[in-house]
């Protein structure tokens, strides 16, 4: 997986797991994606911002700083599914 693949998929469920706290899958998913970028791609210090219509994520690799930029329509496409169709997330412990 590329690495900006990676970053769209962890930012991705990363803001399902925050609109969704009590949501074990969103929770684990989330904690896999950040184990990948840290072990497949030596991310370190990840961390995003939303301004706008756009994501920003910031992060290092190999002690140089990193940028990627996404559109909120494209992240929050997960999330807006969820929030349309409840019934087909139900939440197992």
């Amino acid at each position: 997986m590329k690495l900006q693949d990676a970053v769209y998929n962890w930012l991705t469920i990363t803001v399902v797991a925050h609109a969704r706290p009590d949501d074990t899958a969103a929770q684990e998913t989330e904690r896999f994606f950040a184990d990948l970028l840290r072990e497949d791609h030596a991310v370190e210090q990840i961390a995003y911002t939303k301004e706008d219509d756009v994501y920003t994520v910031t992060f290092t690799v190999n002690n140089e700083s990193r940028t990627f930029r996404f559109p909120a329509e494209l992240v929050e496409t997960m999330l807006d599914q969820i929030n349309r169709e409840p019934e087909k997330y139900v939440n197992y412990e």
